[in-house]
């Protein structure tokens, strides 16, 4: 996938996205991220892919600093919309090239973000730069069950899904085999469709 055609897809999904990807399962997994992590007044928090914002609705964002960011423009306007008289600050910018200092942030949180972009690798390493030492990283996305081998009809979908914007086969853990030594796993588990969908925490070493 291309952030060229990514551009192109998400201005079609924008206008349709939270009827599909912020409702019924989708929405209560979304519910879960958040849980056990106590926010304090003043963090700072970045919304990496922020899409139209559905995860914002679901932290205390009014004593948050947050910073959202999307490279999509059609999606990322859908996301200030709906927070038109917030204090948050929504970016335009590519996941796989933060424009932010090293440790900035003491969350950094990627929804269906890194089977998305290009280069997920690049993205989430991006991801774990930004966070400071002792930090969180959140991540929420569909992911290739690992040791196991795609089945032949995911295999045989997985070009036309990609043309959708998306990609079913990426493996979480071959994306973040680089950041091992930079990151500590606190906990991953599936949320949607059995294993298909996982939460995945982690604390920046």
């Amino acid at each position: 996938m291309k952030n060229s055609w990514n551009k192109v897809i998400y201005k079609g999904w924008a206008p349709i996205y939270d009827a599909i990807f912020n409702a019924g399962p989708f929405s209560k997994a979304r519910d879960e991220l958040f849980k056990g992590i106590h926010f304090q007044p003043g963090d700072k928090v970045l919304f990496v892919g922020v899409g139209t914002g559905a995860d914002i609705e679901r932290l205390p964002h009014e004593n948050l600093e947050i910073t959202a960011i999307d490279y999509s423009e059609d999606m990322l306007q859908k996301a200030k919309d709906k927070y038109r008289n917030s204090k948050i600050t929504f970016l335009q910018m590519d996941a796989q090239q933060l424009d932010f200092t090293d440790g900035a942030f003491d969350y950094v949180v990627g929804s269906l973000i890194l089977s998305v972009v290009p280069d997920g690798r690049k993205a989430f390493g991006e991801m774990v730069r930004v966070c400071r030492k002792d930090g969180l990283v959140l991540v929420f996305d569909k992911f290739a069950e690992a040791g196991k081998s795609l089945s032949i009809f995911k295999k045989t979908i997985r070009n036309v899904i990609k043309v959708l914007g998306t990609d079913i086969g990426v493996s979480f853990e071959k994306i973040s085999e680089t950041q091992k030594t930079n990151v500590r796993l606190i906990s991953d588990e599936g949320v949607m469709f059995g294993n298909m969908y996982r939460r995945i925490l982690l604390k920046k070493l």
